[in-house]
């Protein structure tokens, strides 16, 4: 008989039976999964050679040498350290221990190198220009992911990312090219994206339309409108879309840091914007006032109500604040890359975007690193074709959602987000 009282007993219990709960094993699965492809790629299928990585680019004040690894010691190198680090997440989750973020991340980077190496035996791969590239396509989806952070987390689920995405980049490449200002185009775009958000607010907050629904149809009506538009009107009038664009900025001193420089500082007014709505978004959200009673409204509309915020109000205007920042997000898509508008230029980078928000789990920084890690895959894609990698283009052009459905339903999981997200709230 236990020596001790019912209710130590009764404690003690709840804590085994908590412990046993919070072991998860998706992340050691995961994990395993990558050292078993490594160990195929890199141990069964090795190639000889060498690839080089370029770590300097032309305007760094330092430049760095160029790091030549052989294809078959990396790949064996990387094996034992992914095995390693399989081995410790298995041994975390056994003790009911989460796995630390930092390791997740080296284990990812470590994987990348392994597979760059095997890949491009006898290439060079730019580093410099490759996390260029990741950063200018992951843009776009930072802007959206922020725009449905703020609208979920006020209750309201916002699919229509994508028609805020085309609406953005319609507008602004139209303005720009009749005023030939791209901040007009920045603010048009800005404009369009609100528009577009009115209609979501309007449909799902005061008429009660579910908003999946409203969301996907916004977003059929805005793709075939700015189709349609773009056939008709811009097709025959080029002087309507001529492809005015924001020029880089380097930022003196700071862009001529080696790897990091031409990545952060070096970009054109949209990402450094980006950079001001990530870091505005992020302390809005947890330390102000409206904050607070942003995520109250999503998480309990009920209890919000009761000390005199407006939940209507606050949730219409908040999801017009997530379409004025997706619609930046659709105007880097013109001002800050191509410039011309395309029909479906975006091509779903919406749900893309609504994606990095699930897997960063409703928080912006999470959101952003998620958008940056769908943003290197893109890229990655372009890199291994550029080097004409061995691997099969179809396998390249998949490469980006391969990695959203791994990370979304195999790293995340199960996951609840804000608990009144896409929910009515009818006052009684």
């Amino acid at each position: 008989m236990s020596s001790l009282a019912p209710g130590a007993d009764l404690a003690a219990a709840t804590r085994i039976d908590g412990a046993r709960r919070s072991r998860s094993w998706k992340l050691p699965i995961g994990y395993g999964v990558f050292a078993a492809l490594a160990v195929v790629l890199f141990g069964v299928f090795h190639k000889a050679g060498t690839a080089t990585f370029s770590l300097s680019s032309a305007h760094d004040f330092v430049h760095l040498p160029s790091v030549p690894l052989p294809s078959t010691p990396t790949g064996i190198v990387v094996i034992v350290l992914l095995l390693a680090a399989t081995a410790f997440a298995i041994a975390r989750a056994s003790a009911g221990a989460r796995t630390p973020m930092w390791v997740t991340v080296v284990f990812a980077i470590v994987f990348v190198i392994g597979f760059l190496a095997w890949t491009a035996p006898g290439a060079t791969i730019p580093i410099p220009g490759l996390l260029v590239g990741a950063l200018g396509l992951s843009a776009p989806l930072i802007f959206g992911s922020l725009g449905g952070v703020i609208s979920e987390r006020v209750g309201v689920v916002n699919i229509a990312i994508e028609g805020q995405f085309l609406a953005g980049a319609f507008a602004s490449a139209v303005i720009a090219s009749v005023t030939g200002s791209a901040l007009v185009g920045l603010v048009a775009a800005v404009v369009a994206g609100v528009l577009v958000s009115f209609i979501l607010a309007a449909f799902s907050i005061k008429y009660l339309v579910d908003q999946v629904i409203v969301g996907v149809v916004i977003n059929a009506f805005v793709s075939g409108l700015t189709g349609f538009l773009y056939s008709k009107v811009l097709a025959t009038d080029t002087a309507l879309n001529v492809g005015v664009r924001f020029p880089a900025l380097p930022i003196p001193g700071l862009s001529g840091i080696p790897i990091i420089g031409p990545v952060f500082f070096n970009q054109s007014v949209i990402v450094y914007l980006m950079y001001v709505a990530v870091a505005a978004v992020t302390i809005g959200l947890f330390t102000t006032r409206w904050g607070l009673r942003l995520r109250a409204v999503g998480e309990h509309p009920q209890a919000a109500d009761t000390v005199g915020i407006n939940v209507a109000w606050t949730r219409f205007w908040n999801v017009s604040l997530a379409g004025a920042i997706a619609g930046l997000g659709g105007a880097y898509f013109t001002l800050g890359s191509v410039g011309p508008f395309a029909k479906d230029m975006t091509a779903g980078a919406g749900y893309i975007a609504l994606a990095a928000v699930i897997f960063g789990r409703w928080d912006p920084i999470k959101a952003t690193f998620a958008a940056l890690l769908f943003g290197f895959a893109s890229n990655l894609q372009n890199t291994l074709g550029a080097i004409n990698s061995p691997v099969p283009s179809e396998f390249l052009l998949m490469l980006p959602y391969v990695v959203t459905i791994f990370a979304v339903a195999g790293l995340v999981g199960r996951s609840r987000g804000p608990a009144a997200s896409g929910k009515p709230y009818i006052k009684a």
